[in-house]
Formats: C-alpha cells, sequence, structure tokens
C-alpha cells in the first residue's frame, strides 16, 4: 500500500475493506511514496457502526526510517478504550492475537511511535477462530514466556488456569494478560510500566542474605548530595524522602551546600536536620572526604532530585563482599513517571572506555574509595557526571576485583542518565590516560558523551594471516578477494583460500590468478568432506601470522581502516578475539555482536538495524566487550588460538564453532571485543547455503545440543547482556 492505508477486516465469510484516515501528525510524501510522521503522537483512524465482538489477528509490515519502534491501536467502545502495542520487526510480517470486546466502533492505529518516514507494506486485521487464537496464544507462551519454557499446551494451559484461580478471573483474561506480557519492549513507555508491574519485584538470585535484621548489621551507607543555587527545596525533599522511606535505615546523608544556595533551601535544611540525626549540612568548602572510611561503609554521590528505589538499600545488603556495586537505573519526567529504563551488562571495561555507562547507581566501598579517588575532594553539581566517570575509570588501573552489577532498578534520576554538556567524555577518558601514562589516542565517539580509543599498532606490525574458506562460487570469492587486497590500509598480511573442493574452472581459474597477482595470496586445497572447523585448523597450521584471522568468503571491507582497527585491538594483552560489524547488502546490519542464549544457542545483537543507527544505550556505535562474536571476520592472536586447541572440529563441524571458540577464550580470562570501527559487507551463508535438509537440520539440532550441554548456564547468562532483555529477539527490547 503506497498512497492510503487500508485495513482489511476478515469476519467469518464477510468481507470488508476499511480506508484507514490520517487523522493527525502525519503527511503523504507523494515524490517518494511515503508517510511522515512529524512526531510520535501521529495518528491513522478508521470507523464502521460496529466490529463484531472476538478473536482477530493482525498482521502489520511498516518499512520505516527507524528501527526500534512500536506501532499501537487503540480500540473505542463509547468511554471504554483499551490499547495494545506491537514491536515491529524489520523485513518481517509481524502478527499478534487480540480479543475485541462487544461495542467498538472506532479503532486508531500509529504505525510507529516515532518521528520519521514510513511505508505500510501490509496490514490486516482477520478474524479467527476461538480454537485457533488459543492454538496461537499457547504456542506464544511456550516460545517467548521464560514461565513456559519446555512444556506442552496442555501443561502451559493448566498453568494459565492455576494462575485465573489465584486471581479470581477466567482463563480467557488471564491467558491474555500472559500472552501481552510477551510483547512488552521498550519502545513504548507504557510497556515499561507494565514491565515495572509484572516482573520487577522478582527477587534477585545473587542475594546471600535474607532477613531484614540481617541486612540491617551488614554495614552503613553514606550518601552525600552536593546542592547548588539551582536547586530548589522539592528536588533535595525527594531524595531525602527515598532515603527515609528505605526498608532499612542504616544510612547518613551529608549535604554540601554552595556558598550561593538558597536561602530557604537553607533553612529547609537545618530544619530537617535537627529532625533527623542521619542528616548533616557543610558547606562545601568544609567537607573533605574521611580517610577513615571503614570496610562496613558504602559511599555514593546523589543529585538533588535523584530518587532510591524503596527496597534499594535492602538489596544492596545482601552484596557485602563487593568493593564495587552498581545497578540498573532508569529516569522520572516530570509528573515523576519512569521511563527510560537502562539494563547494563556485567563488568564491561572497554565499554566503559567508549561511555559511561555505569551511570549514576555506583556505590564505592569505604575503603577503596580513596584508592579510587586519590585526590580526596567530593564534586560539585555540575561534576558529578564526570566525577562518578572518573571513579569508575579508575579501577581499570588499581586492584578493584570484586565489582557486582546488581539486575535490577535501583536508582531514578530526575535528570538524564548522560554526562552534561560541560562534561566531555573524551576529555575525561583523555585525563586518566595521562594520569596512567597510557599512550592510545582518545578521540569524541559517534554517539552523545562517549569517546573512541585507538590503541597503536605494535612495532614491528604483526603479520597477519586471513583463512579463507571457500568452494566453487567465484562471483562470491572474487569480490571478498580483491576487495580485502584493494581496500586495506594495514598491509602487512597474508591471505590463504582454503579451497574445498571447488571443481568449477572459473573458480580454479581465478585462484590461480590471484595467486599469482599478488605475493600475499597462497590457495591452500582441503579435500575432505566440508566440516568448518576442521578447515580453519587446517589454514592456521600452515599459515605464518602472528594473528589469525577468519574470514568468510562472502565479505567485502567498506573501506580501509578495518584490518588496522582489529589488529590494534587484538595485539592488546587483555583481549581474545576482536569481532567486526557486519552489514547486509542493503546497508542494514547482519552482526553487532553476539548475545548468549537469544533464540536458543546465540543470536545476533541489533539485527537488521539501519547502519547510523545508536542502537540499545549507543551500544551499536561503541567498542565493547561481548562474550562472543561471529567468525565470518574474527582476528585473535596465534597464540590464543593454539591456546584453547583451536576449533572444535569434532562437534561443531558447521555451527556455533565461533562462539565456541569465543567461550574458550573468554574461560581463559580474557575479553572478547566488538568494535563498530571494522565495517564490513556480508552476504551470510550464501556459499554453504541454509539448513533445509533433514540431513542438515539434524546436524544442527546436535551441534546446539552441544552448545547446551557445554556451555548452558553461560548461554543463560550472557554477562554482555542483561537478564531483563529479551532471548527472544535481537532488538535489545523488555523481556
Amino acid at each position: 500500500m503506497t498512497t492510503a492505508a487500508n485495513m482489511q477486516i476478515v469476519m467469518g465469510k464477510l468481507f470488508f475493506k476499511r480506508v484507514l484516515a490520517p487523522e493527525k501528525n502525519v503527511v503523504w510524501d507523494p515524490y517518494h511514496h511515503r508517510w511522515e510522521a512529524l512526531n510520535e503522537s501521529m495518528e491513522f483512524s478508521a470507523q464502521q457502526t460496529i466490529y463484531l465482538p472476538g478473536w482477530y489477528m493482525i498482521e502489520l509490515m511498516v518499512d520505516r526510517s527507524v528501527t526500534s519502534v512500536a506501532a499501537s491501536f487503540r480500540f473505542e467502545a463509547g468511554k471504554r478504550t483499551f490499547n495494545i502495542d506491537m514491536p515491529l520487526r524489520v523485513g518481517k510480517l509481524s502478527k499478534r492475537l487480540v480479543h475485541v470486546p462487544w461495542g467498538v466502533k472506532r479503532i486508531t492505529f500509529r504505525p510507529m511511535n516515532a518521528k520519521g518516514h514510513f511505508s505500510i507494506t501490509h496490514f490486516r486485521l482477520v478474524w479467527v477462530s476461538p480454537a485457533f487464537a488459543r492454538d496461537r496464544l499457547l504456542q506464544r507462551l511456550i516460545n517467548i514466556h521464560q514461565d513456559y519454557r519446555d512444556i506442552t499446551p496442555q501443561e502451559a494451559s493448566d498453568i494459565v488456569r492455576q494462575r485465573a484461580k489465584v486471581r479470581g478471573e477466567s482463563w480467557r483474561r488471564t491467558a491474555i494478560r500472559e500472552y501481552e506480557s510477551t510483547y512488552i519492549s521498550l519502545c513504548s513507555r507504557r510497556n515499561y510500566r507494565l514491565w515495572v508491574r509484572e516482573f520487577e519485584g522478582k527477587p534477585v538470585a545473587k542475594e546471600n542474605c535474607t532477613s531484614l535484621q540481617e541486612r540491617q548489621l551488614v554495614g552503613e551507607y553514606h550518601f552525600y548530595i552536593p546542592v547548588a543555587e539551582t536547586h530548589q527545596v522539592g528536588s533535595v525533599e525527594r531524595t531525602l524522602t527515598s532515603l527515609q522511606d528505605q526498608l532499612i535505615d542504616n544510612w547518613k546523608a551529608v549535604l554540601l551546600l554552595a556558598a550561593d544556595c538558597a536561602e530557604d533551601v537553607r533553612h529547609y535544611l537545618d530544619r530537617l536536620a535537627v529532625e533527623d540525626p542521619r542528616i548533616t549540612v557543610l558547606d562545601k568548602q568544609a567537607a573533605p572526604l574521611s580517610s577513615s572510611l571503614s570496610s562496613s561503609t558504602w559511599v555514593a554521590i546523589l543529585r538533588p532530585g535523584d530518587r532510591l528505589a524503596k527496597h534499594a538499600l535492602y538489596t544492596l545488603a545482601g552484596y557485602a563482599d563487593a568493593e564495587l556495586l552498581y545497578s540498573d537505573e532508569d529516569e522520572l519526567d516530570d509528573d515523576g513517571m519512569r521511563h527510560s529504563p537502562l539494563f547494563k551488562p556485567q563488568w564491561n571495561p572497554d565499554l566503559l572506555l567508549s561511555q559511561p555507562y555505569v551511570g549514576n547507581a555506583i556505590w564505592v566501598r569505604g575503603d577503596k574509595l580513596t584508592q579510587l579517588m586519590p585526590s580526596g575532594g567530593l564534586p560539585c553539581d555540575g561534576a558529578v557526571g564526570s566525577w562518578k566517570a572518573t571513579l569508575a575509570l579508575n579501577v581499570l588501573s588499581q586492584k578493584i576485583e570484586k565489582i557486582e552489577h546488581i539486575g535490577r532498578i535501583l536508582f531514578h534520576g530526575e535528570s538524564s542518565l548522560a554526562l552534561r554538556p560541560s562534561e566531555d567524555y573524551a576529555s575525561v577518558v583523555r585525563q586518566n590516560f595521562a594520569e596512567r601514562r597510557c599512550l592510545a589516542q582518545v578521540t569524541p565517539g559517534r554517539v552523545a558523551n562517549s569517546a573512541r580509543v585507538m590503541w597503536p599498532v605494535p612495532s614491528p606490525q604483526p603479520l597477519v594471516s586471513l583463512l579463507v574458506p571457500t568452494r566453487d562460487g567465484v562471483e562470491i570469492l572474487k569480490p571478498c578477494v580483491d576487495a580485502i587486497l584493494e581496500r586495506t590500509d594495514y598491509r602487512h598480511f597474508e591471505l590463504l583460500i582454503l579451497d574445498n573442493q571447488s571443481s568449477c574452472t572459473k573458480t580454479l581459474a581465478y585462484m590461480d590468478e590471484v595467486e599469482q597477482r599478488d605475493a600475499r595470496v597462497k590457495v591452500l586445497r582441503w579435500n575432505h568432506e566440508f566440516n568448518y572447523s576442521a578447515i580453519n585448523n587446517f589454514g592456521a597450521k600452515h599459515s605464518n601470522g602472528d594473528i589469525i584471522g577468519l574470514i568468510n568468503n562472502d565479505v567485502e571491507p567498506i573501506d580501509g581502516e578495518w584490518l588496522t582497527e582489529m589488529v590494534s585491538q587484538a595485539s592488546r594483552p587483555e583481549v581474545g578475539c576482536v569481532g567486526a560489524k557486519l552489514y547486509y547488502p542493503n546497508g542494514t546490519v547482519q552482526h553487532g555482536g553476539v548475545i548468549l542464549g537469544l533464540g536458543g544457542v546465540a543470536g545476533h545483537a541489533h539485527r537488521f538495524f539501519q547502519q547510523d543507527e545508536e542502537g540499545y544505550a549507543g551500544r551499536l556505535q561503541l567498542v565493547q566487550n561481548l562474550t562472543a562474536v561471529t567468525a565470518a571476520c574474527l582476528l585473535l592472536r596465534r597464540e590464543v588460538f593454539e591456546k584453547v586447541g583451536g576449533l572444535n572440529e569434532v562437534d561443531l563441524t558447521v555451527a556455533y564453532n565461533d562462539v565456541d571458540l569465543c567461550l574458550k577464550v573468554h574461560e581463559l580470562g580474557l575479553r572478547n571485543l566488538w568494535t563498530p570501527y571494522a565495517e564490513l559487507y556480508h552476504h551470510e551463508s550464501i556459499s554453504r547455503g541454509a539448513d533445509d535438509t533433514p540431513k542438515k537440520r539434524a546436524r544442527a539440532l546436535k551441534e546446539a545440543r552441544y552448545m547446551r550441554e557445554q556451555w548452558g548456564p553461560l548461554l543463560d547468562s550472557d554477562p554482555a547482556y542483561n537478564s531483563n532483555l529479551t532471548l527472544a529477539h535481537e532488538d535489545f527490547s523488555l523481556r
């Protein structure tokens, strides 16, 4: 549909077609044949006398300029309305069930909740039978909902019935509630509020003490709160109230007043300090950081307006053995409504060098504070963000080993989670490197409040052995090899074409020609049945490089920087495998790193996102540690490759061998890394084909079972991801 959006409604054997009329904040662009959404509130509407009640299937596909968005529908029946959100997938038809009650006369529709352009390529609202709806609903729960995994439809139905009985409601109402929870995403604020109600209260597994009395005795929490001229009584009051509402009361608040602090704020705080002995008011100049803080004291900095979740200190007390703690966090709007949750990975040093991802929700043990901040100073209000970022960065050079991330929202920020404009993160990292005498170059990153660290390439330059397995398919191999030879600034490499029984005369002729043309190219013959792991192990054995590069025969570098960037990262002694940012030929993202457990074993992060999009919390544009990366383009030092025994050619002949390799390297204590500054096109398994025969499917299932048996716990809890995010989709939406 190009000139108008039509909603097709099928009801039994009756067929109606209704036009969805643009209602507000959307205009038609006749030149590009698409719609322009002027803001996220744009809307279409459809009306008729009445819609028949019952189950409907929504089918929707929207081509759009923004990837991580959701469509939404509002069904109106007089004064009664209900809404549903529908996360959209790129290049895929999205479907979801909806039960329409009696009396609906009007439907409004938002194809996406963002400013940008879009076209609706498919949209139908189809009546379905109750039996069909029941089957699809239960199957969705089994596939997606974590409480229904690996059970039969009847068992799933029984669980729904039990929960309905507890809630005192019908089976259908409970089933709809459970079904809707599988569509929660980060694409709308409404979905986040639903997630808060449904999932936030679940316990954190690592908490190691249970009773309120035990946690009360664990230690004491000191909060330093700089108060500036601009702060009002209300913002300070909200912060202190959140402390007074804590489940345990072993805290102290030290308010550091600027010289120009408003008089009404001073009077309020002085009065409050008399009423609550846990509150102390000091002039900023008279407030040096105590050097006598003990290991049972935790220190944090808050801005006026920041609030702790009611269970924050109770939760923190469950991590008494840690030296540094940080948690997930979100923001508050002017009405106090929570939004924009930031779900963080576990300790991620290279992401920290790219972005102050640890954010505001950070606590440090008292006896480690002067070690991390030797100057002993406390920040003024305008520098709280950079103070916290510096504290986190100093961990990289200090002996702080017990770092815990708490996968729970413990902090609500009234201001943005990012550094303020005056707090340039590249400058913060540059200053940190200068103090550490680190020679890497630091420049601003691709997204706001980020940095790019360019590590030096060792001298002399290490030789890189690029291993390219292939069989026939000169139309794939030639663009790959020619592009590498012509479009790579880093020249000190050898390119080994690993020929797996090619018989095409054009392919063989090209191999001979390119081997003669460029002395860096060598063709090695592998005259055995296809085994990706064995072929690459063979190539590595016959290579000469200090660094081994696993390269698919269907990739093409976009610019000359790719190999320099990857070599500089792979040469760092603390780094293991290094992966690149790969695109489909149409420019959308094919590989933004690997997320363990995604789709069962592993999947690619941010797949189908647009090339220039930032991704979740900017991570599609940031160097970071990931537990695994794809071997379509992967570099690692030879010593590391040999230490882990190379690729597993017995159990993983085709799939997951790269993930297995990365996990073995991860077990050594090395950090695997993904960089967006090495960019290549990837045509993804064109040469091998899909797993579309019984033999191939059996092999794929066998390899998946091996991965689950070998790495199950890690697959279920990727340290580079977050347990609150989905394992069903690649878009970092909510679980």
